[in-house]
């Protein structure tokens, strides 16, 4: 059983990272666009256009289903895609629902690149999970690169946050919503710049476990050559150092993990 994950460069290795886990039988194809990313900046068409190539590829591939895993992608093209390919396409939804539900008295950030702060999809989401008006949206639009940079944990990092945030009393918040999956790198800085106590959400977990559920619902699953192979834009990832790049990715998500 072969799996694709598609993101715009480095930030669907997140959900890769968690779908190992829970489906250690299965064969991964991940798939990043560094060709184009950012995607956050980009406009719909552009992004269903790199979209559509990336779930081609995949399809070409051999995989049975596709993970979008990337809520720019998922806002700007999901329905294209659902529309086009006939095998199942799971898209990234920022965990807005759970944070309102577990919020208590206090506010919701939501961070999010440009094109998913835009979107009607989550203008969406939140008229129907947010009826008291307790989440704030704030595009973090540097953050995608310097991830792509490698660049986590740096006084650039944690001065570009401290500015972007200054405008906001953090005290008055109890969840922060990590709506683009390359922000899960930077856990550790964001719990030093919010107050001790505050959650952080992502989608990864769930969606992981949609893909689960999917694949079980439609008779998909089943033992295959366990692991993951790499893709950038097309391109097979062979070489030492990049391979190396990757396992580094892994090891700090798995340090993210207690955040």
């Amino acid at each position: 059983m072969k799996i694709g994950i598609f993101d715009s460069g480095i930030g669907g290795i997140t959900v890769l990272h968690q779908a190992l886990l829970a489906l250690p039988q299965a064969r991964f194809l991940y798939y990043a666009d560094a060709d184009h990313v950012p995607y956050g900046e980009k406009t719909r068409e552009e992004i269903v256009r790199y979209a559509d190539e990336a779930v081609g590829f995949l399809a070409r591939r051999g995989a049975v289903a596709v993970v979008v895993a990337c809520n720019t992608a998922t806002s700007a093209a999901i329905g294209f895609l659902r529309g086009k390919y006939r095998f199942p396409i799971l898209g990234m939804e920022p965990a807005v629902k759970p944070a309102v539900q577990t919020c208590g008295d206090k506010r919701v950030m939501v961070v999010a690149t440009p094109v998913t702060v835009r979107q009607d999809k989550l203008r969406n989401l939140l008229k129907r999970v947010d009826r008291t008006h307790t989440v704030d949206l704030l595009a973090l639009p540097g953050l995608v690169p310097l991830a792509e940079r490698g660049e986590f944990d740096s006084p650039r990092v944690r001065q570009y946050l401290e500015r972007t945030f200054a405008p906001y009393d953090l005290s008055r918040y109890s969840v922060l919503v990590l709506g683009c999956t390359h922000f899960n790198y930077f856990k550790d800085t964001f719990a030093r710049i919010f107050p001790s106590g505050v959650a952080q959400v992502d989608g990864c977990e769930g969606t992981v476990n949609n893909l689960v559920r999917v694949l079980r619902q439609t008779g998909l699953s089943g033992p295959g050559e366990p692991g993951a192979e790499y893709y950038i834009s097309g391109r097979a990832v062979t070489d030492a150092p990049t391979l190396e790049k990757i396992a580094r990715l892994h090891r700090r998500l798995g340090e993210m993990l207690r955040y």
